[in-house]
């Protein structure tokens, strides 16, 4: 290998490196599922990943948050979307506040503010401005927006 070539591996070992470390950041219909954030909450309180019957505890438990809610809302269980909260359970633009809740817990934070709003949605915040008159922070650097009851935002930052 001769010199050059040497010298371009070594860039583009460097750049992909590089690339590697940015931040995660990005905007979603899709946001991070229950189990994502059930299981980050077993590592942090246990440092270890839960058992078969931890798992199937936790899964019994949130079917039956799930059913509970299906009954009372009828018009929820009709809705074109249902399978994204009873079988991927994951959150999604168009959920309720009581929707999320279920699946992901309550937030880290919630703030009104514009100006902090602002600073979560970060480079969305144009996009985002527009329906949003409140924000919940989650872990894992979610940022989920709420106009009135709906969700009509997902961000996410997270740096490497």
């Amino acid at each position: 290998m001769t010199f050059r070539g040497l010298a371009l591996v070594s860039v583009t070992l460097v750049l992909a490196a590089c690339a590697a470390l940015r931040p995660l950041e990005q905007r979603t219909t899709q946001g991070p599922t229950a189990q994502e954030f059930w299981m980050y909450r077993v590592l942090l309180t246990n440092g270890r990943e839960p058992n078969f019957d931890e798992r199937r505890h936790w899964e019994d438990q949130i079917d039956d948050q799930i059913g509970r809610y299906l009954r009372a809302h009828p018009e929820a269980a009709n809705s074109l979307d249902v399978s994204t909260f009873r079988f991927f359970r994951r959150a999604s633009v168009g959920m309720t506040k009581e929707q999320v809740v279920i699946l992901l817990g309550s937030p880290e934070a919630v703030t009104t503010d514009p100006a902090e709003m602002e600073k979560l949605a970060r480079k969305y915040w144009p996009a985002v401005k527009g329906q949003a008159k409140e924000a919940w922070v989650y872990p894992l650097g979610w940022h989920l927006y709420f106009a009135d009851s709906r969700l009509v935002d997902i961000t996410q930052y997270l740096p490497r």
